[in-house]
């Protein structure tokens, strides 16, 4: 049956429904249990009238009775449906119900012969008609495109892919009371920008038209965040979108979500250690285990994690001992002894970040933090005392992903003004995601901020670990597509 035609039957059912002056779209529902209530609690409510309500998911009609499975957002539970309870007439009309169907229905729970918790309906009402056939009739949903494109589908088809979800919420749940109970303070920061900061990459531009300006959608929060700090606000954190004018991978969206959080009189000593104690607990209390299996290995969370300096990993897995100071062309030289390919008139940034990738990342599948990068990549990091070369920032690698990133935040401003500087400069020779100067971030340094450690951990990336999901589209909701020609 095609699908003109599916609707078409379905549409005539609706009809034979409002002829009987049933409206197949009904506005509320009382209902008073959900079905996993019910599941574990049948024994204390065998005598309680109850409401139950959800998606059809299965009829079996035989003879005088019906058998139907109920899914809500918690659990299936199974319908027992007799004509001589609910009458002939309401009986008749079930012939009118699809699968997919919405419903809610009043009985009683009780356990049948063969074990299974039931409801006994002894009266039934039409929320929802559907039009449409639910994909393979409830058999899952497996065009992994169709899955992204219609994540209403595939919610409704795979029920572990809802636990997948329910999990990302858990985990953002569980960091967002992490650092409350710290006595971080949950803000939020401007979407659109008038400069975009916070982190190197290519914006989205859009333009305001009553104020006649061209704005950003953010990078990254954290030049607002860094305001808060030197206005008072000690301890702070944000869980929000950013957006990237970047390529789409298993591991990047354009639009992500990012824990964003500053904490004054801290440094990155402080962040690794709020880091490891923040992401061990979420392991423990949300999955029950200090070990997660990804991909059939075995991540261990237990504390404490693995310390490495960004130089000592390209020593350590490339075999190169590089000195930060190092030129452009010493760089294009090691990377074509590596067999790594290395355009002409690319800047130090972009070599030294494609030496870490191609040499370091793969390697890096233990919780680890590597530690001290090169100030040429870190711009808004605080150098460290004993080597202006290298600054007090780390980022978390677990599983070869990026998941957080942190600094000892840099304070000086006159500092940050040569480094803005510098960026400037890489942008007029071509660099899309060098820095923009933002005067009014450096005006705000120069009223005073104090010793600082931020850190940044992208949520979708965790989430993707904690899930053992492939590809970062499986653990947002709507990612970005191609739109369909």
């Amino acid at each position: 049956m095609d699908r003109d035609e599916i609707i078409s039957r379905r549409l005539e059912k609706a009809e034979q429904l409002q002829q009987k002056g049933i409206s197949p779209y009904k506005k509320v529902f009382s209902r008073t249990h959900t079905n996993s209530f019910l599941l574990e609690n049948w024994e204390k409510l065998a005598e309680t009238q109850i409401a139950a309500a959800g998606r059809i998911k299965a009829i079996r009609t035989h003879g005088k009775a019906v058998f139907a499975d109920l899914i809500d957002e918690t659990s299936k539970i199974q319908l027992y449906i007799k004509q001589d309870i609910i009458g002939d007439e309401k009986f008749e009309d079930l012939a009118l119900l699809d699968i997919g169907d919405i419903i809610g229905v009043n009985g009683k729970v009780f356990k049948t012969r063969r074990g299974e918790v039931s409801v006994l309906v002894d009266d039934y009402i039409i929320l929802t008609k559907t039009l449409r056939d639910l994909p393979e009739k409830f058999h899952g949903l497996r065009d992994s495109e169709l899955r992204n494109r219609q994540r209403y589908l595939d919610l409704i088809a795979n029920p572990e892919v809802k636990e997948k979800f329910h999990l990302r919420i858990k985990i953002i749940q569980y960091i967002r009371n992490f650092l409350t109970e710290r006595g971080f303070l949950e803000v939020e920061t401007p979407m659109m920008q008038p400069i975009p900061g916070g982190a190197l990459a290519r914006p989205f531009c859009t333009h305001h038209n009553a104020l006649d300006i061209d704005l950003y959608l953010r990078v990254a929060p954290e030049l607002y965040l860094k305001r808060l700090v030197v206005g008072g606000f000690e301890k702070i954190f944000e869980i929000n979108r950013n957006f990237r004018n970047e390529g789409v991978s298993t591991r990047h969206n354009p639009e992500f979500t990012m824990l964003e959080l500053y904490q004054a009189y801290a440094d990155y000593n402080h962040m690794m250690e709020l880091t490891e104690e923040m992401l061990h607990g979420a392991a423990h209390q949300l999955l029950g285990a200090a070990t997660i299996e990804y991909q059939g290995t075995e991540l261990d969370f237990a504390r404490p994690w693995k310390r490495i300096t960004w130089l000592d990993t390209l020593k350590e897995f490339g075999g190169i001992t590089l000195n930060p100071d190092a030129s452009e062309a010493q760089l294009a030289q090691i990377c074509q002894q590596k067999n790594i390919p290395c355009e002409q008139g690319e800047t130090k940034g972009k070599i030294l970040d494609r030496l870490f990738k191609e040499l370091v990342e793969p390697n890096l599948i233990q919780p680890t933090f590597v530690i001290d990068y090169p100030t040429e990549i870190s711009p808004l990091a605080r150098q460290r005392d004993d080597d202006p070369l290298l600054t007090e920032r780390f980022e978390l690698y677990i599983n070869s992903f990026e998941v957080a990133n942190a600094f000892s935040e840099l304070t000086d401003p006159v500092e940050q003004e040569k480094r803005f500087l510098h960026q400037e400069e890489l942008r007029r020779q071509g660099e899309t995601e060098a820095h923009a100067i933002d005067h009014d971030f450096l005006t705000a340094l120069e009223h005073g901020m104090p010793p600082t450690g931020g850190l940044g951990i992208g949520i979708d990336r965790l989430v993707m670990i904690f899930t053992n999901s492939t590809s970062i589209r499986d653990v947002i909701f709507f990612p970005l597509l191609r739109p369909v020609e």
